[in-house]
């Protein structure tokens, strides 16, 4: 898969883990509702939509992918964010900045064939384009210690 194909699944990811913080709705019914009516003139982060931008499978896959991983090992994820979140509670967090590094802490914690290194490096270019200008310390912090928890056990 292109990584511009992965960026792009990542961003999508990260835009439905956005919307799904406060819904009681179930996983399915939300990823549909995401791809039946995600063309707007903006998406749920506030960014302007390309409605002529095409939607390839792959990218919709990919983005499914992470957001059923972040689902079924939310418990997971959330522990190793508290244990490795130096004195920051879960619900301080941003909700974008929480969003996106549990998605990068799905990947580092149950995707073994990408590299530690990339999936920070493309959290931390997303958040540069959707966080505040702290967040990419902010996560490059936590996630360096997820991986070296992750990858080292």
């Amino acid at each position: 898969m292109a990584q511009g194909t992965r960026r792009n699944g990542r961003e999508y990811a990260l835009k439905i883990l956005y919307s799904l913080y406060d819904q009681e709705a179930p996983l399915d019914q939300v990823l549909s509702d995401f791809w039946g009516n995600f063309r707007f003139s903006t998406d749920v982060l506030g960014e302007p939509e390309e409605p002529s931008a095409p939607l390839s499978d792959e990218v919709m896959f990919f983005a499914e992918q992470l957001v059923k991983g972040v689902y079924e090992h939310l418990e997971e994820i959330d522990a190793t964010l508290l244990d490795t979140s130096k004195n920051w509670a879960l619900d301080r967090m941003p909700r974008l900045d929480l969003s996106l590094m549990r998605m990068a802490c799905y990947e580092l914690m149950y995707v073994d064939k990408i590299p530690a290194g990339v999936v920070i490096n493309e959290a931390i270019e997303i958040a540069k384009r959707y966080g505040t200008k702290d967040t990419p310390s902010f996560l490059n912090g936590v996630l360096d210690r997820v991986a070296k928890r992750a990858r080292t056990t």
